[in-house]
């Protein structure tokens, strides 16, 4: 299964549930992450957050969402966008993806303060998406119908920190 992580600016959540998604879903899933308007560059604290877990920075860009559009794609089976709609935050809506969900959370890079601040920000975020992600991987998802996957992938999205 491909699974595209949307968030607007591929700086910080989507970066973050993009490693996660593939660190935990070996061979199950494959994760790519984008944004509506990208930032050009991951967040630093999403870098120091993958570097300190042991996970390649090298491979993480900030990128568009028009990336996966084209023939050249990688199809795409699930889009999950993690913007913090609740909090006013404009959620990009990905065309062309069999099953769209929704995870928000509170955007770690709007924290300002001390880099020790920001990080534990993004502790908690990276906290929010291993139970999101973990709660994935128990589903039987290569067997549910689009309608059951939806429905379980919603419910995820509610779990504890969502925004």
């Amino acid at each position: 299964m491909n699974i595209l992580i949307l968030c607007t600016g591929n700086s910080a959540r989507s970066i973050l549930g993009e490693a996660i998604l593939n660190h935990l879903g070996q061979g199950r899933v494959t994760a790519f992450s984008a944004g509506s308007k990208p930032k050009g560059v991951p967040h630093p604290g999403a870098l120091r957050l993958l570097a300190r877990r042991g996970i390649d920075t090298s491979v993480f860009r900030s990128k568009s969402w028009n990336e996966f559009t084209t023939p050249e794609a990688p199809r795409i089976d699930v889009a999950i966008t993690v913007c913090g709609n609740a909090a006013g935050e404009a959620c990009p809506v990905f065309m062309g993806a069999p099953v769209k969900a929704h995870w928000g959370l509170p955007d770690p890079a709007d924290v300002e303060g001390s880099e020790a601040e920001v990080d534990a920000a993004f502790e908690a975020t990276w906290t929010a998406l291993e139970a999101r992600v973990r709660a994935l991987l128990t589903l039987p998802f290569e067997t549910m119908d689009k309608a059951r996957l939806l429905d379980a992938l919603s419910q995820i999205g509610q779990m504890e920190g969502a925004a």
